[in-house]
């Protein structure tokens, strides 16, 4: 394992944590790991804190900012949840730079768990995907924002928030989705550092200056920080773009939820209530999921999957003509995807063998 740099503000693979980066950019996290920290609590009996825990929960009414205007509700005991994660500066977030304008959602995932609970799928919205947005309400001003033509999918939640990412997810798929949660930096940070670290093996060196990354080749456990550094990495993954930083974000996930499941909690009431803690202070989620009583009945629902029961895709995209920064849906293979999660079966391998998101190369840097 590679020793920590001084002097330089990247971040080794030591577990230690580093100096904390000066320079502005648009960090990028992601909120499924969060699902996979909150059935570590959701299992573990946590009756004796819910009141404390319960002050440290965000939550936002989704279902009345949208109305009776969405895809059917289909009670079959499948699940579908939007998970976010924003680029916002506010709070302790700004040590990544000032906010420019409003935040958008820079990761987005609509996690499908089957009926049986035994399986689930993963599809990743590329922040940079060109969509149909539909006309939302902003959730600062209440003012109507109309829909837009090649809009980027993450300035979704930028001009309505919320209820506007789940409304242009719900317009893209055809599927209602159950729930939402989104988690922040800091948030994400504590989480990992409570679990002890996730480890990782990377096959090749990952020297990124973007997100200040510095990993040798071989296997480390990563701090908070470390994490938070690695899941934003796109520039030594691939073509360098958002694609190939899905892929590796996806790994990490995987990665994460087999740390879950060793993490020893039962036998630490200390390390259980600052997972709980750290985990109810990262998320903000629907008001279906809005207290603790709710959000453990949710996740002892998820706690039997492990990562080998997780298929994990990307929306298949193609680079836009008009714009190589930019991807753009590609529709036949769109609608298998998200048909498969709306009929509960198993994404094909079809759907997404021509897809721009499959090219990303991260399974060459990370096992």
């Amino acid at each position: 394992m590679s020793e920590q740099s001084r002097g330089t503000g990247r971040i080794r693979g030591t577990g230690s944590r580093r100096r904390k980066p000066t320079r502005r950019h648009r960090a990028k996290v992601i909120a499924a790991w969060t699902v996979a920290g909150v059935v570590v609590v959701g299992g573990a009996g946590l009756g004796y804190a819910y009141m404390a825990l319960d002050g440290n929960l965000s939550s936002i009414d989704i279902d009345a900012k949208l109305g009776t205007d969405r895809p059917d509700d289909v009670d079959d005991g499948s699940q579908d949840i939007l998970v976010l994660g924003s680029d916002s500066r506010s709070g302790d977030n700004g040590k990544y730079g000032q906010d420019e304008g409003a935040a958008r959602s820079d990761t987005a995932m609509v996690v499908h768990v089957d009926k049986g609970h035994k399986s689930a799928s993963v599809v990743s919205i590329p922040r940079d995907t060109l969509i149909e947005r539909p006309a939302c309400e902003s959730d600062t001003t209440g003012d109507p924002v109309p829909a837009e033509h090649r809009a980027m999918f993450n300035t979704a939640y930028e001009v309505g928030g919320p209820a506007c990412a789940v409304k242009t997810v719900e317009s893209m798929s055809g599927i209602r989705m159950d729930h939402y949660l989104e988690v922040d930096f800091t948030g994400f940070k504590k989480l990992i550092d409570e679990l002890g670290g996730v480890e990782i093996t990377t096959k090749t060196a990952i020297d990124d200056s973007k997100s200040h990354l510095d990993l040798e080749p071989g296997t480390h456990t990563l701090n908070g920080e470390e994490s938070l550094g690695l899941v934003r990495t796109r520039k030594s993954v691939g073509d360098g773009s958002d694609l190939g930083r899905i892929q590796l974000q996806q790994a990490f996930i995987k990665a994460l939820m087999d740390q879950t499941k060793s993490v020893g909690v039962f036998s630490s009431p200390k390390k259980l209530y600052g997972l709980a803690d750290a985990a109810t202070k990262a998320v903000t989620t629907d008001s279906g999921l809005g207290s603790v009583k709710k959000l453990t009945g949710f996740a002892n629902g998820l706690k039997g999957l492990g990562a080998d029961n997780v298929h994990m895709v990307t929306l298949p995209v193609e680079y836009d003509p008009a714009d190589p920064n930019r991807v753009l849906p590609q529709e036949k293979a769109g609608r298998q995807v998200w048909a498969a999660l709306r009929n509960d079966r198993l994404i094909p391998a079809s759907a997404t063998e021509k897809s721009a998101g499959d090219k990303g190369d991260a399974d060459k840097v990370v096992e």
